[in-house]
């Protein structure tokens, strides 16, 4: 959005300053504007003298940045970080009271530091310490050779997760609707009342919380919706140098099929580009037949697939 304000007066004439950025706030007390570059810039109403909104940002066509597996899912943890980490050899304990998979699970990417029967017994009694299942993300090639072998002999139980990129520069062309899009760099109770993986629990929404808002550089969209009443879509990306992570990209039932994930998708894309991604990735569960369809309409492929490890109870 462009808006001009009052700077400031000199020789009680006013002196008008233009920005160019994401309109984050607007409220009673104020405006505040983040540019692509800068500082946020916020100002009472009063001095408001005009605004008006500008295309998305023109992302300039590039290939996917060069990363292996690996590192993608190391980028993928930053990304979405865990309340609680712990160390285990390269190994990451992660716990959040038992929100989502990702952010209670163990990293198991390199060596844990011990014989691994002796590495898993440790992460069961970790996590039941805590209460949680004991998860272990496994990666092939990434988690040790003999890792998969091991918790077969266990009894673990297995599903998969798929790692899907596209080129950053597409999704900023996708579909319309791109002004009814409104970004934040917080999510707040609107937002989170159509998320609809945070339940009842006290305790799993305020870790909810700190996993959503952690990462280099968040940013949530939603697209409003009557007034009152909760939006009808929302979207988060979090951006990490060259990438640009896309999650919880929902849509009210009476509102699909109109368009407003990918209106969501795209505004979040064009801000990821005004700072410097040109890759994006998500990460899809595999049985997902209907998030699977859409993305591969918006270009997204596979780049790898990695599987939670549930482990029976010791």
């Amino acid at each position: 959005m462009s808006v001009r304000r009052i700077s400031e007066f000199v020789d009680e004439r006013p002196v008008f300053r233009d920005s160019i950025g994401v309109l984050t706030w607007w409220d009673d007390h104020g405006l505040t504007v983040v540019p692509r570059t800068g500082e946020p810039v916020s100002f009472p109403e009063r001095l408001l003298v005009a605004g008006k909104t500008v295309p998305l940002f023109p992302a300039r066509r590039a290939p996917l940045p060069a990363a292996t597996p690996v590192e993608l899912q190391r980028t993928a943890g930053r990304g979405w970080p865990a309340v609680e980490n712990e160390a285990l050899g390269a190994w990451t304990l992660r716990a959040s009271a038992g929100f989502t998979r990702r952010a209670n699970s163990v990293q198991a990417l390199g060596d844990p530091g011990l014989p691994l029967p002796r590495a898993l017994d440790a992460v069961r009694a970790w996590y039941a310490a805590r209460g949680l299942p004991a998860y272990v993300e496994v990666l092939t090639p990434g988690s040790p050779d003999d890792l998969r072998a091991e918790l077969d002999r266990l009894g673990a139980r297995y599903a998969p997760t798929l790692v899907r990129t596209a080129p950053l520069a597409g999704l900023t062309r996708i579909g319309g609707g791109h002004d009814r899009v409104r970004l934040a760099r917080t999510a707040g109770p609107d937002w989170m009342s159509v998320y609809r993986r945070v339940g009842a629990d006290p305790a799993v929404e305020e870790a909810a919380r700190q996993v959503l808002h952690g990462g280099p550089s968040v940013w949530f969209a939603h697209v409003p919706g009557a007034p009152g009443q909760p939006p009808l879509a929302i979207g988060r990306c979090v951006i990490d140098g060259p990438w640009a992570c896309f999650g919880a990209i929902e849509v009210q039932p009476h509102a699909r099929r109109a368009g407003l994930a990918t209106a969501v998708m795209a505004v979040l894309a064009a801000r990821a580009a005004e700072e410097g991604a040109t890759g994006a990735y998500l990460q899809v569960e595999a049985e997902n037949a209907g998030a699977i369809a859409l993305y591969d309409e918006l270009g997204f492929t596979t780049s790898h697939t990695y599987h939670y490890a549930l482990l029976p109870q010791a």
